[in-house]
């Protein structure tokens, strides 16, 4: 997940240098979209592993209950 989100920053850096150095709008939407789907990766993966550790124990207080993991999952939608 880490590095995911670190894709994204550099993405993001790049966005912006890009916007600083008035580059073409293809190149700037194109860099805009690559750091969407990064952060959307990332998100899921998040959600994916608050599913597993639920299934595993779902007893267990700390876990996320599963409409709230529903309602986080429908907010990256």
């Amino acid at each position: 997940m880490v590095n995911r989100l670190r894709r994204a920053h550099g993405q993001l850096a790049a966005v912006i240098e890009a916007v600083e150095g008035e580059a073409h709008c293809r190149d700037v939407v194109q860099q805009l979209s690559a750091v969407t789907k990064a952060l959307d990766r990332a998100g899921f993966l998040v959600i994916s592993t608050a599913l597993q550790e639920c299934l595993a124990d779902p007893d267990n207080e700390d876990s996320a209950k599963p409409e709230e993991l529903e309602k986080l999952f429908l907010s990256l939608a």
